[in-house]
């Protein structure tokens, strides 16, 4: 097994370098979509290990292959405004393949439809308390079952369907890892009640929307995307070339007895890197010198810990736990070095979520994601050096944190210029906030801070030894930053009640 950890640790801290590298090479420039080729490359270099499904890494690395060329040949280059979306064109892709090839599934999609129209009263309350922001900061687009999550809503509908387990856990994961179309289950309700539309109308109007995306995805994530003004490229070109290149790989998987949850879900969560990532937005953010040293200190200190842990790992899932562990400790460091910590920042974004929900009523279905992202992340961070400097008390020494038993290693955070010297780039007398306020620009987009390249890659090769079991949604305790110090909402979860 100590091959396929190092395998696993070399595979995503590839994709991960291949990101940062090109990010730090081109930040401030103009985005083309040949920038990207770095991360397309490490992707073709995944290799199968012992006892891992070949079908699974093909899902992977055709999927970025397939992305990566049909981009290239409908555009130059994607503006900020529509990259977010890229990494949402594959599962409605997928899904329809499945119908196409498999009756049975199908069938039970069109009766997870149908307990999707008897469900008008859940959904009803649902969107009404996301409106609301009854949850306090929620993901709607979670890839765990939390409160107010979509994933969460559909598992409750699934209960009452009739059909295969197997079926209801594959339909589940197409709307968390699996992202079918943009929806954010809520998003129609909000626009059409601030439009006047009376209640009930704008819950007819949703259960409609919700119905559309599963019945025909490929369609809906086109208007979807038609109604966001997208015009970088044509949507509906690409899904039907991705549809017609991925065809062979999915019925691949198929045949090689993958869950159908993980045929879902891993083409889809492994291509956001071209032109989401690595995109314009990154650049333009990467611009200050501080975000893009925030993102190198944290990669080297997920660089540091893994490959030190190697020779001592006990199974594939703690390369996983220690690599975000790490990062984590790594940012709730940086934050602590400038007075501030986890519990002071979850408090801080829960109350300036209440304010926007006012504010902003018609808010994205997606507003606060990565707001959660971040808060979660540095909330496990803060646990782990909390304890740490308890234990460490007022001896002299550096710190460092334990994660599932290793050390985490955050001398990179010492040896990085720019970290080390807020000095340099605010008054200098009175630098005291520029690391904090660098962090809450990446509050709003901390993908390479949690990391997913990372997560993505660790985890497609962890389905690859498991192919039979839905890996996703999360069947965990997310741990919400804001349900643990702030909301009372862990009665409304769904973790240990998921199909």
């Amino acid at each position: 097994m100590a091959e396929l950890y190092e395998k696993m640790v070399r595979e995503a801290l590839a994709a991960q370098r291949a990101d940062v590298d090109t990010i730090s090479r081109n930040r401030g420039g103009k985005f083309k979509i040949t920038d990207t080729k770095p991360y397309l490359d490490v992707v073709n270099e995944m290799t199968v290990a012992d006892g891992q499904s070949k079908s699974v890494i093909d899902l992977h690395v055709n999927s970025v292959k397939t992305h990566y060329n049909t981009l290239v040949n409908l555009t130059d280059t994607i503006r900020p405004e529509d990259d977010p979306f890229v990494e949402h064109y594959q599962t409605p892709a997928v899904l329809e393949i499945l119908y196409e090839n498999d009756k049975s599934f199908k069938d039970s999609v069109d009766k997870f439809i149908e307990g999707i129209g008897k469900a008008e009263a859940l959904i009803g309350r649902e969107v009404v308390r996301r409106y609301g922001g009854f949850y306090g900061p929620t993901c709607v687009v979670d890839f765990a079952l939390i409160p107010g999550s979509t994933s969460n809503i559909v598992n409750r509908i699934l209960k009452n369907v009739d059909i295969p387990e197997v079926h209801k856990q594959a339909i589940l994961s197409a709307k968390s890892w699996g992202m079918n179309t943009s929806y954010g289950i809520g998003e129609v309700f909000t626009t059409e009640v601030e439009e006047g539309r009376t209640l009930s109308d704008a819950i007819e109007m949703e259960v409609a929307m919700i119905k559309y995306i599963y019945e025909s995805p490929i369609d809906a994530q086109a208007k979807l995307m038609d109604s966001m003004g997208h015009e970088s490229f044509d949507v509906r070109k690409y899904m039907a070339e991705y549809k017609k290149k991925m065809t062979e790989t999915v019925m691949n998987a198929v045949e090689d007895d993958v869950h159908y949850g993980n045929i879902v879900t891993v083409p889809a969560y492994c291509v956001g890197d071209i032109s989401h990532h690595i995109a314009q937005s990154t650049y333009n953010m990467c611009k200050d010198d501080v975000v893009m040293a925030i993102i190198e200190a944290t990669t080297g200190v997920m660089a540091e810990t893994l490959n030190k842990a190697l020779p001592n790992f006990k199974n594939e899932y703690e390369p996983l736990s220690l690599a975000t562990g790490a990062s984590a400790c790594a940012v709730e460091y940086m934050l602590e070095l400038d007075g501030f910590n986890a519990p002071m920042i979850v408090d801080l974004l829960t109350k300036r979520f209440h304010n926007y929900v006012q504010l902003y009523p018609t808010r994205g279905a997606a507003a606060e994601l990565h707001n959660c992202d971040f808060m979660d992340m540095i909330y496990r961070g803060w646990k782990y050096l909390d304890k740490e400097r308890r234990m460490k008390n007022g001896s002299r020494g550096k710190l460092a944190p334990e994660v599932a038993g290793y050390k985490v290693d955050l001398d990179p955070v010492h040896k990085n210029n720019v970290i080390m010297n807020p000095q340099r780039y605010a008054y200098p007398a009175c630098a005291i906030s520029v690391r904090f306020s660098a962090l809450m620009r990446l509050a709003d987009y901390p993908c390479l801070l949690t990391s997913e390249p990372v997560t993505a890659t660790m985890m497609t090769n962890i389905i690859a030894l498991h192919k039979e079991n839905p890996a996703s949604p999360a069947r965990v305790c997310k741990n919400c930053a804001s349900a643990c110090l702030v909301d009372f909402r862990h009665c409304a979860c769904q973790w240990k009640e998921a199909v």
